[in-house]
């Protein structure tokens, strides 16, 4: 379930970033398969990346997570210091011949490093230190850096994944409603502090209002419609109207729309299932994970890919607002695509310690599986 749904994804997100994006790769690169081409070869460097990574043992990456935190920090303070702006976030490095958003895979070593300090926790003393103390002051630092660089969107998955991670660590329901509470509220501070997040809010329940259409209701507006305009069945792939200049990013943060308008409300239901089944089998196998590092590692991933659809999807259906979030393996973007992949490895390489999935592994005659 885990590698077909994520192989499923990545076609589908092939297939759909080719349809999505060819108006607009020809107008800015000069050919229809620019940006497709761009996102086969990531997908290409990310399986076999994603193979040898579900080959690690658990100490090596325990090596790794050591060095999580310091490594995030470090590299987003970089990104500050000789990052560059891209629709007005401040959180990408050029690197000449391709661009890359290095929060993405800060995401997967955050959560590396905390499922080795929580599962540390669990070991030595038996449940007794603050969980909060213990991992919350390193994600609120990451959490500004991001915010330094105005990407409220990656700021919220960050937060959404450190609360995720202190849920499944067991804190009391109580101080977790008030920590929840807290960072709605941080969050409702962000928007009403910069003028062009209160009216991506403002438009959120009606985009098409006169005053709002053609300026923050645009967006929504056009997705809405391309999503509206796929019927049952969709119009036909690569027939959408709206990638042709209406919808901005819609091989990235609206794919979702573009999906709908091409395959209809099938393939919108197609995608979240595969979605569905992708997040199902990370959290069984979190489940059945007997390291606590593995145990909290899985769940992290699995709260991360969640949040991620949630926001893209309900920025798609405009019930949400525009927070610029990529849909997991389907939108374009190689950072997000190369990060991801890393997490799946992990997941993949926890599958294969489980004794029991092992050896049906064995028994079914997949070399490469085993």
């Amino acid at each position: 379930m885990l590698i077909g749904s994520t192989l499923g994804l990545s076609l589908l997100g092939v297939i759909m970033v080719f349809s999505a994006s060819s108006i607009h790769s020809l107008e800015t690169k000069g050919s229809t398969y620019a940006i497709v081409l761009r996102q086969i070869l990531f997908l290409a460097l990310s399986i076999p990346m994603a193979w040898v990574l579900s080959r690690f043992s658990l100490s090596r990456w325990k090596i790794f997570a050591r060095f999580g935190v310091i490594f995030s920090i470090t590299i987003l303070i970089a990104v500050q210091v000789v990052g560059k702006s891209v629709n007005g976030n401040h959180n990408w490095i050029s690197l000449g011949f391709v661009d890359i958003q290095p929060s993405e895979v800060v995401k997967f070593l955050m959560i590396l490093w905390a499922g080795l300090i929580l599962a540390k926790r669990e070991r030595r003393d038996s449940l007794q230190t603050n969980v909060i103390i213990l991992i919350t002051p390193a994600f609120v630092l990451c959490i500004l850096l991001v915010l330094v660089g105005r990407d409220l969107g990656t700021a919220s998955v960050f937060a959404f994944i450190l609360a995720g991670l202190l849920w499944v660590s067991g804190v009391r329901l109580s101080i977790f409603a008030g920590i929840i509470a807290l960072g709605f509220a941080g969050i409702a501070g962000l928007i009403l502090s910069a003028p062009y997040r209160m009216h991506r809010f403002a438009v959120l329940l009606n985009p098409f209002a006169v005053d709002q259409y053609k300026n923050t209701g645009w967006q929504p507006a056009h997705s809405i419609l391309g999503l509206a305009s796929g019927g049952l069945f969709g119009v036909g792939l690569g027939a959408s109207r709206q990638k042709w200049g209406n919808l901005a990013e819609a091989h990235t943060d609206f794919i979702f729309s573009v999906i709908g308008e091409e395959l209809g409300l099938f393939g919108t239901i197609f995608t979240l299932v595969l979605l569905s089944v992708l997040l199902f089998s990370i959290f069984k196998i979190a489940l059945r994970a007997k390291d606590p590092m593995v145990r909290y590692v899985c769940s992290g991933i699995g709260c991360w890919i969640t949040i991620q659809t949630i926001l893209n999807i309900g920025s798609a259906i405009s019930v949400l607002p525009v927070v610029g979030v990529t849909l997991p393996l389907v939108s374009y973007g190689g950072s997000a695509l190369v990060a991801i992949y890393m997490g799946i490895g992990f997941v993949v390489g926890a599958a294969r310690r489980d004794p029991a999935i092992y050896q049906e592994l064995k028994k079914s005659g997949v070399s490469w599986l085993r």
